[in-house]
């Protein structure tokens, strides 16, 4: 029998329970996906802890790689024997075997292997979307990343550097930022056992110190409420504040205070709104995939748990004990 990670109820990483699942065979539209590498991400905790609720009882994960096993009536986008992976759809990656639209998987190249692509699923896609879509950067720009040296820092850091960007990274020990350099950070800017109000004096003053007193015109901030004063002070005059994310607690601003700081544009992106329709989500694989192939982007699992122990996944990631991509393995 398959096994799955099941959520019965919100909390920390002991709400987590590896059970038996049955999945049969697929419907219209459908495919059974066996997993080989499944990706953990920040989102599965704001899941799992209640931040974003879903009904329950109710699987968790949103994106993994594998094989098709079969195909439902209907469905033209796969075949049996076709490796994919996928970042959209409902919860449930954290599963050795699942059925999923078929309209969602992505065809996995020659020559990406599935640990590279269980790596840039929804890390690799979401670079692409806040660089590529979000805020196009065409190269020559200086930004300001936070958290450079986490899963999608890290790639983040390779496509800034494949573009022609000067990227500016925060990180949280010196040791990360060695990580975060060695995958083409420019400068990083280490803010561990600092408290907001010194990050918000911190970071802002080697912004402004790098880029000649100018400040950047654009800040991709994951972190959130912890870093809104700082990103917002190391922004240009109509600078963008691209808020993707929020693993410190969620942003609240009052929008005078974007007035105040320089007209300071602020967007909360939502991958699903870039990814959709297929043809888009399609596209953007393409990009990703080119600069994995090309040698641009190199993308490997830093750290990887047994499905059964999805809990110390979360724990480590929770705690910032990893660095880069985190996998469960079947």
């Amino acid at each position: 029998m398959p096994h799955a990670i099941r959520l019965h109820a919100t909390g920390g990483p002991e709400v987590l329970r590896y059970e038996q699942v049955e999945v049969g065979e697929p419907g219209p539209g459908q495919a059974r996906v066996r997993h080989s590498h499944i990706a953990v991400n920040f989102i599965d905790i704001y899941i799992r802890s209640g931040r974003y609720p879903l009904p329950l009882p109710n699987g968790l994960g949103s994106d993994a790689v594998g094989v098709v096993e079969a195909v439902g009536p209907g469905v033209t986008e796969v075949r049996p024997g076709d490796r994919v992976g996928y970042l959209l759809g409902p919860q449930g990656a954290y599963a050795d075997v699942r059925l999923m639209p078929a309209e969602v998987l992505i065809p996995l190249p020659d020559g990406v292997a599935d640990s590279t692509a269980s790596t840039l699923m929804m890390k690799g896609m979401t670079a692409q979307y806040l660089f590529r879509q979000v805020y196009p950067l065409h190269g020559g720009e200086t930004i300001l990343y936070h958290a450079a040296a986490g899963g999608v820092g890290l790639i983040a850091c390779q496509w800034a550097r494949a573009l022609g960007v000067t990227l500016i990274g925060t990180v949280s020990t010196e040791a990360k930022a060695e990580v975060a350099r060695a995958n083409g950070c420019a400068h990083t800017i280490v803010t561990g056992g600092m408290t907001p109000a010194d990050m918000a004096r911190e970071i802002p003053r080697r912004v402004r110190e790098i880029t000649g007193g100018q400040g950047v015109p654009v800040v991709y901030d994951s972190v959130g409420a912890d870093t809104l004063m700082a990103s917002l002070d190391s922004l240009q005059v109509r600078g963008t504040l691209v808020s993707n994310g929020t693993t410190s607690g969620p942003v609240q601003i009052d929008t005078t205070l974007l007035a105040v700081k320089g007209s300071i544009w602020l967007t909360r992106p939502a991958m699903i709104h870039y990814a959709t329709p297929r043809s888009h989500m399609l596209a953007m694989a393409d990009e990703l995939f080119g600069h994995v192939l090309a040698g641009r982007i190199r993308s490997e699992p830093s750290q990887s748990f047994p499905l059964a122990e999805a809990a110390q996944a979360h724990r480590a990631l929770e705690s910032r004990q990893t660095t880069g991509a985190t996998v469960l393995l079947p």
